[in-house]
């Protein structure tokens, strides 16, 4: 009895094993097949991913905004470095590395350590680290943004490992990193590469071009800074808008910064905040609602309205005008535009009550966002309210209680200038024959009405300072009350778009100026006007619009674009043998060939036209002498 206990002890053992044994192998086998797989491969094979070079990114007219120049970034594998002594030489070029800190640090690790990331190196240094024996280096492209802080928010920027991170640089960070080749090896027990087993080919990486005009965003990047400078305001943003094929040739905000040095910039400044951050439009929102009430029939352009000496009680509040001076009695429908009356837009806004306003406003597409091919934009602040108070219909008439983007307004008055299209806002160039997608909102004769009376705006109205000789500008100011955040206001934002009539390429022009400091004007006309006056007269310029001014009896050419005056170049010198020329005024081309003809070399820096040249014209040189050219956009007095 007893000798049968024991073996059946020794079987329970003897099966105890083997079932323990028999999972451990199907634990093995089956459920941690992969794991273990995975584990086994890692100590023999590698996988690598190298992406190709990053897709570059143009403007409209082929101008790199976005390139790659060659760096590369240096590693060491401390428990291979044997002899410290040449660390000394690398140290000179490795930034914020001194030889004590940098011995320190290998000498205190085993594993992989960055050296440096991304610097350039000449081919003496290059040498210099093959010599260094467990010091290693890599080729890496590095972003370069050759025209600094120029369109700068609208492009974005990129981190240490080439991803997008912001701007159009995040936006189409797939497409400009391309499909990555993935290279397989087999390593030895060191972990060198002995044998490579395979190699998958990725997708080429794509350039992008963009609807902008590096010269418009120029001339309009410089205005939108003299302003906000000049007016000590918080910010300031400017757009252009294409009307007829919804291209946007120039968005800025200012500040900006420079994507080369992201260090030296503050979050608040590169976001491109004409997309991003809404705000109340203040008059300009008025045509909206004059546009609903005649496309439905309530008013004429001659309706009158008696507006109370310019004081309305609605609800126990009192409407008055944005100008306290300004006791109107009677007005037409066209002089309350015309003359920026709060008190007659809300009288209008009352007759045509809010449901049908909304209609407008809708087709306009306020409340929603444009589909622009940015990061981060608003669809802005509106109510989805069927209907509204009266005095919530009274603000929304005349741009308070709602909140839009610059890039909303920009593509809502596009339609006037156009024949009554809305076309959404693109920040990618078309293709010539590419069909651009227009839908009509606004009927011809009702957009001839509007663009009557914004010209008068101009001409006769609130909107003065936009006037551009020989052509007609509509448009409209607003002098908007800013939001503070805590349901108030604090501060104003003066505003003004317009666009010219009878051109033969249509744009839009939107130009405001947030928070003017203390003591310093804030109406539309006097700050907003000027801008989109500089960059509508420059763009029509540029389009030789001026050449059908022949035309007019009354054109006086000593008189045309006299704002625009270009700076007189004196080349007393320029061509004189063993003399250094002067290249200022010269476009990069032009430089080029002047430099040819004398046997000068040249180094280019900025874009536009020379502005300043090292070493100065006059003075006598030899042989290889170079000269460095400073470049900026062509400049206009105003």
């Amino acid at each position: 009895m007893e000798l049968k206990k024991r073996i059946y002890f020794v079987f329970a053992i003897f099966s105890f094993c083997f079932m323990a044994i028999v999972f451990k192998a199907f634990k093995v086998q089956v459920i941690d097949k992969e794991h273990l797989l995975s584990k086994s491969n890692k100590q023999f094979f590698r996988e690598r991913k190298v992406y190709p070079r990053r897709g570059r990114i143009f403007d409209r007219n082929g101008r790199p905004l976005a390139i790659n120049v060659r760096t590369y970034s240096i590693f060491a594998i401390p428990n291979q470095v044997k002899d410290f002594s040449k660390l000394r030489k690398v140290t000179k070029f490795i930034p914020g590395k001194s030889y004590r800190s940098l011995k320190k640090e290998l000498k205190s690790r085993n594993k992989f350590t960055w050296l440096a990331r991304k610097i350039e190196l000449n081919q003496e240094q290059l040498d210099l680290l093959k010599s260094i024996k467990g010091v290693y280096f890599e080729e890496i492209p590095k972003r370069l943004y050759p025209n600094h802080e120029l369109a700068a928010q609208v492009i974005g920027f990129v981190g240490v490992d080439n991803n997008g991170l912001s701007g159009i640089e995040h936006q189409f960070d797939k497409k400009l990193k391309g499909e990555p080749k993935l290279i397989k090896y087999i390593i030895d027990n060191k972990g060198r590469p002995v044998r490579y087993v395979s190699e998958e080919v990725g997708g080429t990486a794509e350039d992008i071009y963009l609807s902008i005009d590096k010269d418009i965003q120029a001339i309009s990047e410089k205005t939108i800074k003299e302003a906000v400078e000049e007016y000590d305001a918080f910010r300031g943003g400017v757009g252009v808008m294409d009307a007829e094929t919804g291209e946007v040739l120039a968005v800025a905000n200012y500040p900006t910064f420079d994507p080369n040095d992201i260090g030296d910039s503050q979050n608040i400044h590169r976001k491109l905040s004409f997309v991003s951050d809404p705000f109340e439009p203040g008059s300009t929102f008025k045509s909206f609602t004059i546009a609903s009430a005649l496309e439905n029939n309530i008013v004429r352009p001659d309706t009158n309205y008696y507006l109370d000496h310019g004081r309305l009680v609605v609800e126990g509040h009192t409407i008055s005008e944005a100008e306290s001076d300004k006791k109107f009695e009677w007005l037409s429908v066209e002089e309350i535009l015309k003359y920026s009356s709060n008190v007659g837009t809300t009288k209008i806004a009352f007759d045509l009550t809010y449901p049908k306003l909304k209609q407008t406003l809708d087709k306009f597409k306020i409340g929603k966002k444009t589909g622009i091919e940015l990061p981060a934009e608003s669809r802005g602040i509106f109510t989805k309210d069927k209907n509204v108070r009266p005095l919530s219909l009274s603000n929304i008439s005349f741009g308070q209680g709602v909140a839009t983007t610059g890039i909303q307004m920009l593509a809502a008055y596009v339609p006037f200038a156009n024949g009554g299209f809305y076309i959404n806002p693109t920040i990618i160039k078309r293709d010539e024959d590419q069909e651009v997608e227009k839908k009509r909102i606004l009927q011809p004769r009702l957009v001839d009405e509007m663009t009557n009376i914004m010209v008068k705006t101009v001409d006769e109205g609130t909107g003065g300072n936009a006037k551009i000789s020989y052509f007609k500008i509509a448009g409209k100011t607003s002098t908007a009350q800013r939001s503070d955040g805590r349901g108030g206001y604090t501060g104003y934002i003066p505003g003004f778009i317009g666009y010219p009539v009878g051109v033969k390429k249509k744009f839009v022009v939107f130009a405001y100026v947030d928070n003017p400091g203390k003591g310093k004007s804030y109406y539309g006309n006097t700050v907003a006007a000027p801008i989109v006056r500089k960059v509508t007269e420059y763009i029509l310029y540029k389009n030789k619009e001026f050449s059908k001014l022949a035309k007019i009896n009354d054109f006086k050419n000593v008189d045309a674009f006299k704002e625009i005056k270009r700076r007189k170049v004196k080349r007393s010198v320029a061509h004189k043998k063993g003399k250094v020329p002067s290249f200022i005024g010269l476009d990069k081309k032009s430089a080029n060939n002047l430099a040819t003809k004398v046997g000068l070399s040249l180094i280019h820096h900025g874009v536009g036209v020379v502005v300043s040249q090292t070493p100065e014209s006059g003075i006598e040189h030899k042989e290889k002498v170079i000269v460095k050219l400073n470049y900026a956009p062509p400049s206009y007095d105003y």
